[in-house]
Order: C-alpha cells, then sequence, then structure tokens
C-alpha cells in the first residue's frame, strides 16, 4: 500500500536523522557507518520509485546534485548587523563601562570563539530547514539553500521543544586538514593553492553544483538564536536550548560574570588557538541577558551588547636565504622563500610561498633581505614587507628564473596569467612524473601499491616515461628493484590490468589534460562518449558542454594537437584501456520518447537532474545541453533563468514543468 510505503519513508528518515545527531552533535555513534549506508540506500532507491513522497529535508539530500545558475537574493526579515572591533583591553574596559552606564546594573557576557568563515542565516519551520541566506550586505543576501543542506554539521530536522519559526545564524568554515587536503587535489592537478580557509568556505557556498559543495567537506557552527519571541531570557541559555535542538555549538564558549574573566579568556586562546583544528581570528563577546540587550540597542551598524576582540596577525623578522623554484605536474613554475628558521603561530617556519614573479617584483626583494613573514588567516606563511633600513648596500635584486631548474628548458608566460610555465612537459622529470602519479591516483585510474616513491624508482630505473609504460611491466622487470618482494610485483601487476576496466570518464580525468578535473571529465563524456569524438570537438562544441568555457576547450584542443599526446591515446588503447563510456544503464523501459531531445533547467524538486536524464534515455530519448533549434521539450523547475526565456524567444520549443514530464512518461 502505497500509505505503508510512505510511513516506512518517514520513520527511515527520522531514523537516519537521529543517527546523523548521534554522530555530528554528541560523537557517540550508536550503528556502523557501513549499517548508516546501507540504510541511506534504502531510503534513495525508495525515494528514486516514490517521488510523490520528496521531502525536501531528506537526509539523502546532504548529497546535493542541484545545480543553480544563479542565487535568488532574499531579504533579512532580521538585519544582520556587524560588530565592533577591538584590538587591546583598553577598548574592552571602554565598551563596559558604556554598557554600565546605560544598565545601571551588573552584567555578565558570553565569550565565544570568532571562527574565521562565512555568515549565514537559516531559517527553520516547523523543525525542518527551509531557508538559508548568506550575509550579504546585512539587508539581503544570497539563497543557498541547497549548499547548506550538504553541510552535515547542520541539522535538516531538529529534535525535542522547539519554536515554530525561528532562524539560527552561524559560521560556515573549512577545518584546516580539509582545507590542506583540498590544495593538495589541486596541486595534484596542476591548479594554483587555494590562500586561506575562510575564502575557500565563503567560495565554495557559491558553487552552483551542490554536490562538488559536498564534497569540499564544510563545517558549520550555529551561534545566535534570532526570531520574535525567545524561549528562555539569556543567550547563554539559548545556545543550551539550541544543542538540546540538535545544533552544533562551540563547546569552548563561556560563561562570565567578570571582564576580568573575559580578559583570561582571550588570553588563554590567544596563545592556544593554534591547537584548534580550524582557524580562529578573535573572540566575540556578548551580553548574555537578553533583556539588557534590548536595552542597549543597536547602532547604525552595531549591536551595541557585542563587541568582537581581533587577534594581531603573526608576524616576525627573519632572513631570506634564497629563493628556490619548484615545478609542479602542469611545468607551472612556484617561487619558495628559503628563510632562516624563526618561531610563528606556534610553528617553526623555515619556507614561504612567493606566488610568482608579480609578488617579488611588488616587494622589492634582494638577496640576504631580512623580511617580516605572517601567517594571520593563512595556513601558509607570507612576506608582507621588507626591513629596508637593514638591507646591504650591495645586495642585489632579486631575478626571475629565465629557464626550468629541473630541465633548462625556457620558461613561458601567458599574458593573461601571473605564472610561468615549463613547456617541456613530456621529458621534464617532475612533470613527467607528477602525470604518472596523477594518472594512478585514486580518482583517475586507482592503480593500488603505486605509490609516489615507486613510480620514482621506476623512472630513474628508465622503466617507465608515460602512462602508458604502465602496461608495458611485468613481474620480471620489476623484481630487480629494491626492496621488490615477489608478491609486492605482483599486487602491481594485477592493478595495473585492473585499470583497464576503470570508466572512461575516470581515464579522461587520468591522462591529465590541463584545468579537466574529475568533475569537467564526466561532463565531457556525457555529450562525448568516445575519445575520438572528444579528439574531434570543434570549440564550439565544445563550449556548448555545461560548465565548459573558452579556456577549458582551448586547453583540450590544443592537448589533443600535439603528436605525443595522441600516441599516448594510442597506446592506451592498444593495451585494453576503456576509452568509451560503457552503456551501464537498464534496460531501455519504452520507446514513448524515441525521436525526442530534453534538457532540464530551474531548481527540480521531485527528482534530481540525474535522474531526470536517467529517465529520457530509458524511455528513448535523449538529452542536450543547450537551448537550440534541435531541442523539443524544455522542463522548467523553480527559479528557471536564461534557458527558459530563449525557449521561449525561439517559439518551436515545448515548455513542461516537472509534474507535465512524468506525465508524459505515463508515470
Amino acid at each position: 500500500m502505497p500509505q505503508d510505503i510512505q510511513r516506512y519513508m518517514e520513520a527511515l528518515r527520522k531514523e537516519l536523522h537521529e543517527h546523523n545527531y548521534n554522530y555530528y552533535l554528541l560523537d557517540e555513534p550508536t550503528i556502523s557507518d557501513f549499517e548508516f549506508d546501507e540504510k541511506l540506500k534504502t531510503l534513495q532507491s525508495l525515494e528514486a520509485a516514490h517521488p510523490e513522497f520528496f521531502d525536501p529535508n531528506s537526509p539523502t539530500l546532504r548529497v546535493g546534485g542541484g545545480v543553480t545558475k544563479y542565487f535568488p537574493t532574499v531579504e533579512h526579515r532580521f538585519r544582520m548587523y556587524s560588530l565592533d572591533n577591538s584590538y587591546d583591553a583598553e577598548d574592552l574596559e571602554d565598551w563596559e563601562k558604556r554598557i554600565l552606564k546605560t544598565l545601571n546594573e551588573p552584567v555578565e557576557f558570553v565569550a565565544e570563539l570568532k571562527y574565521d568563515g562565512a555568515s549565514i542565516s537559516i531559517l527553520y519551520e516547523n523543525g525542518h530547514l527551509t531557508q538559508a541566506v548568506t550575509r550579504g550586505d546585512g539587508f539581503q543576501g544570497d539563497e543557498i539553500t541547497a549548499n547548506i543542506r550538504t553541510i552535515a554539521d547542520v541539522p535538516l530536522a531538529l529534535k525535542g521543544d522547539f519554536p515554530e519559526r525561528f532562524y539560527m545564524r552561524g559560521e560556515i568554515f573549512l577545518t584546516k586538514k580539509k582545507f590542506e587536503r583540498i590544495n593538495a587535489q589541486r596541486m595534484e592537478e596542476g591548479l594554483d593553492p587555494f590562500m586561506n580557509p575562510r575564502n575557500t568556505a565563503s567560495g565554495s557556498l557559491k558553487m552552483q553544483d551542490a554536490s562538488e559543495v559536498k564534497k569540499r567537506g564544510l563545517s558549520a557552527v550555529l551561534y545566535q538564536f534570532v526570531a520574535e519571541d525567545f524561549p528562555t531570557g539569556t543567550h547563554w541559555g539559548l545556545l543550551e536550548k539550541a544543542r538540546e535542538w540538535g545544533f552544533k555549538t562551540s563547546m569552548q564558549s563561556k560563561l562570565c560574570k567578570t571582564l576580568d574573566e573575559v580578559k583570561a579568556f582571550i588570553l588563554y586562546w590567544e596563545k592556544e588557538r593554534h591547537t584548534l583544528p580550524f582557524e580562529i581570528d578573535g573572540i566575540v563577546l556578548k551580553v548574555n541577558d537578553l533583556q539588557q540587550q534590548r536595552q542597549l540597542g543597536y547602532t547604525a551598524k552595531s549591536p551595541r551588547w557585542a563587541m568582537a576582540y581581533k587577534f594581531k596577525a603573526e608576524k616576525v623578522e627573519t632572513e631570506l636565504l634564497s629563493v628556490s623554484y619548484q615545478v609542479g605536474r602542469t611545468g607551472a613554475i612556484t617561487p619558495v622563500a628559503n628563510l632562516r628558521p624563526v618561531l610563528l603561530a606556534g610553528t617553526t617556519v623555515k619556507r614561504a610561498s612567493l606566488h610568482n614573479e608579480d609578488i617579488i617584483h611588488k616587494l622589492d626583494l634582494h638577496e640576504r633581505d631580512f623580511v617580516y613573514v605572517e601567517k594571520g588567516g593563512e595556513i601558509i606563511p607570507k612576506i608582507v614587507g621588507v626591513h629596508q633600513e637593514k638591507r646591504a648596500a650591495d645586495s642585489r635584486k632579486l631575478s626571475y628564473v629565465t629557464h626550468c631548474p629541473e630541465c633548462g628548458t625556457p620558461l613561458v608566460k601567458n599574458e593573461d596569467q601571473a605564472i610561468h610555465y615549463c613547456p617541456n612537459e613530456w621529458h621534464c622529470p617532475p612533470q613527467v612524473v607528477g602525470r604518472m602519479i596523477h594518472y594512478v591516483s585514486r580518482k583517475a585510474l586507482n592503480i593500488e601499491n603505486l605509490g609516489q616513491e615507486t613510480i620514482e624508482q621506476l623512472y630513474r630505473e628508465k622503466l617507465v616515461e608515460m602512462p602508458a609504460d604502465f602496461y608495458t611491466l611485468t613481474t620480471s622487470s620489476l623484481l630487480p628493484l629494491e626492496r621488490m618482494a615477489e608478491k609486492s610485483a605482483q599486487n602491481i601487476i594485477d592493478g595495473i590490468e585492473k585499470s583497464k576496466t576503470v570508466p572512461f570518464e575516470k581515464v579522461l580525468f587520468g591522462i591529465g589534460i590541463k584545468h579537466v578535473g574529475e568533475t569537467v571529465a564526466k561532463k565531457l563524456v556525457k555529450t562525448f562518449p568516445t575519445i575520438e569524438a572528444l579528439m574531434a570537438a570543434s570549440m564550439e562544441e565544445l563550449t556548448q558542454v555545461e560548465d565548459i568555457g573558452g579556456k577549458i576547450a582551448e586547453s583540450i584542443i590544443q592537448f589533443f594537437a600535439q603528436d605525443e599526446n595522441k600516441r599516448l591515446i594510442e597506446r592506451l588503447r592498444a593495451y585494453g584501456v576503456t576509452l568509451e563510456k560503457k552503456d551501464t544503464a537498464q534496460a531501455v523501459l519504452s520507446n514513448i520518447l524515441e525521436g525526442k531531445t530534453f534538457l532540464f533547467t530551474g531548481k527540480l524538486s521531485l527528482f534530481t537532474r540525474d535522474e531526470a536524464e536517467e529517465m529520457v534515455e530509458k524511455h528513448g530519448g535523449k538529452n542536450i545541453s543547450a537551448v537550440s533549434k534541435n531541442l523539443n521539450y524544455l522542463v522548467v523547475g523553480e527559479k528557471a533563468g536564461s534557458k527558459l526565456k530563449k525557449a521561449q524567444t525561439l517559439g518551436t520549443v515545448v515548455i513542461l514543468d516537472e509534474q507535465q514530464f512524468l506525465d508524459l512518461l505515463g508515470n
């Protein structure tokens, strides 16, 4: 019975929400990850089979998947004010004096860590997350609900006795570990590393594909309840209530009876902040009593009852010993300052990134300069200035290298980019080895037991010089290598053989076309199901693919124009590597849509975009990526934009909503 299925789905959702609460908030999981995943898969299957029982706050929606072409602007029901800043104890004392003069009664303060991230306001109605909006200018922000739903720390459904309608405000941030993981992956793909966790978190929230936001691994801390009415009389009480309802709040917060306790809290965290797994840039102080907050009110831009104590960015002076140049997998040259070791922000700093030639010129760096190094909100130390008075009279200005430090090839620099490149991609050792390391990586061909050290050893012994060479290896060629046993050699050969079955999109990512990451590779394969089709694609055809701009298209064309890359593809094909999309879809259910083309746009609520496109294919239709005279049907969700307007202008495209599309299938 449909009612029984619906009740079972609702019970399953409730159970999974409870497990999420135990895992993320209490840190006390009651089932294994495997059991949780199995229950989640069951729910996903039921939701796919019964879209009529859709729930926007289902635990399955943590995975994201919706693509948003723009974010609607939403006005804040309650303005999001900024905070006044203070940098020393005197500022805090003046602030307390102003408060006491206004209230003429004792005051308690709540001291909280000031997370370095992006502010968010989340609306909950009847215990469910219904909308999430960025801070914006304080009066209005961008509605990014789909992206916020992917963050595990943010509850989709609440527990206990919660108010009917309220907002929770907080900070979206990246842990240091997640930030380092993202940068390691970017470096592996030949991209510039992100500068700091705060900007990366903020940028991640504006990504159009919620499934990509999910991959970033964002975290959240909620710290402010906002509504017309309050269930308790103090801010501290609201934090306790929020935890009961299922919100993740800062466990380092403290209720302080006096300003001296506040100062002690600040002093402690100014020293200990580097032990935290995330970045903070100060302490936020709030008057605890809500009635006192109302009495104090607001200035034109800030609440009088709150203050942010900002930590000064830590800066030290040390000597620049030399500048070295690193060559990445894509040939990008990164200058690195080698410093006399100095203690900074709890760690010994020996090196600092200089990023590119422009930074060196801007700093006017000379040999043996004494430089100021700062960490601040950056994970990677940076040089922020030079102590000019200490510069030796005969010190020479630093000149950027003109040739590759590894192979001696003259460097090239594109006019629209700040980075120099070594063009000798097939014979420059770091590029050759880097390409092979990328090829065997987990998200590419996933060849087990072939790590960086082994690949470097194989390269030194002239056994491999390009990815195709892996398929020529044998156990007998591996056994003479140092520390190579027969079983290890056989495991490597087995892993290489297994890689021949890896799907085409992973192979495409693995061959290392500049700017073609994991997601771009998937989208290319969807449109160009064989390597021949992709190699023959024109600039116009490539840029018709979603999220493929001129820069990526040009990189693809240049890659396949090179004879070395053509030979690589020919050899991979000869060795049996998958270079075409395998038809893994289930049997066609009908030919109702035969000869018809479809495109989906806007925010879909009855099914995901992938599910919709799969339905088209299973009923004999074809999905295309752009509105043109070849399009028969445009299926529109909420807030459809430019594609809808273009279809209306053409006049030949049939426009359907989601239910009409399902009706077309006979569902």
